[in-house]
């Protein structure tokens, strides 16, 4: 199945909405962790899966900081998109309301990306 993706230069714009409505530090921290897993999830090698993929580019987001802050919130946001971009729109409130609690526990290391992965793949097949 061929995927919809996006651009870093979305995913910044989207970051500097994030942070105008709800406060914080504009600005991009380290472009290579932005970059890398918008162009990884492309690679069905590495993420042959739609949960895979989607899984990485939050995970990612979340956990590399490429923003100087609002990075939990930005990576709900890509995301959202991602699902939302690829025709999976009914899924995306229910994935903004969930990811709201996991954004902090994927943050604080109580969730590793594979318990993460599992959460994401039971959700969507449901």
């Amino acid at each position: 199945m061929a995927y919809n993706y996006f651009k870093a230069d979305y995913a910044i714009r989207i970051h500097d909405k994030i942070i105008n409505i709800s406060g914080g530090i504009e600005g991009v921290k380290t472009y290579g962790n932005l970059d890398s897993p918008l162009t990884h999830i492309q690679n069905d090698d590495y993420y042959p899966s739609f949960e895979e993929k989607l899984t990485h580019l939050v995970f990612s987001f979340n956990k590399s900081h490429p923003f100087n802050d609002g990075n939990k919130r930005t990576s709900i946001a890509m995301g959202a998109f991602f699902l939302e971009v690829n025709g999976l729109d009914s899924f995306v409130n229910k994935f903004i309301i969930e990811m709201e609690n996991f954004a902090v526990t994927v943050a604080d290391n109580l969730i590793d990306k594979n318990l993460f992965i599992l959460y994401n793949t039971i959700k969507i097949a449901f």
